[in-house]
């Protein structure tokens, strides 16, 4: 198996991984794996999940609290479901970093740096950065799909990966 079709591989994996990973947090929070203090159940239900989100944010006004955990609960469904889609890959892939490296940040504040860490967190930013920095950007690839058969580029200079007419890496230069 080459270089290429491991990297196609693990970018499938990286998303696949990530999107569920998402989704699965989010039926967590739901009461969807079980009630809190079930095996393998941080929340269990929507009012744990929220007084979760207050103490990871205690600097924040209790007041928008609600509203921060409806609102990452948005931001982890939509990139959940982009990731599992395989749409936009480079914008959702280091959206999701950020959303991360948030959690991460926040958690090291507010439990110390062992949580994060044990729940792999930052290895997760790392995935999700190195998934947006092997994708094909959403223009690059839309431009692929108009000029059938031109040599195409990620960028330009030395570092240029010449890309195939359907916007796949024909073979890369570093």
């Amino acid at each position: 198996m080459n270089n290429e079709r491991v990297l196609q591989i693990a970018k499938v994996f990286v998303r696949l991984a990530l999107g569920i990973t998402f989704l699965v947090s989010i039926g967590d929070r739901l009461g969807w794996l079980g009630a809190y203090g079930s095996k393998n159940v941080s929340w269990g239900d929507w009012t744990h999940f929220v007084q979760y989100v207050a103490a990871l944010n205690s600097f924040l006004p209790k007041s928008l609290i609600p509203g921060l955990a409806v609102l990452e609960t948005i931001i982890e469904l939509a990139l959940g479901i982009a990731l599992l889609l395989g749409i936009y890959q480079r914008v959702v892939a280091w959206s999701s970093a950020v959303l991360l490296m948030s959690f991460a940040l926040t958690m090291s504040i507010a439990l110390g740096i062992t949580a994060p860490l044990s729940y792999s967190v930052f290895t997760a930013v790392g995935a999700a950065l190195l998934l947006g920095a092997v994708a094909v950007p959403h223009a690059v690839r839309s431009s692929a799909r108009t000029h059938a058969g031109a040599e195409l580029t990620t960028s330009s200079g030395p570092d240029s990966i010449p890309l195939d007419s359907s916007g796949g890496a024909a073979h890369a230069r570093v």
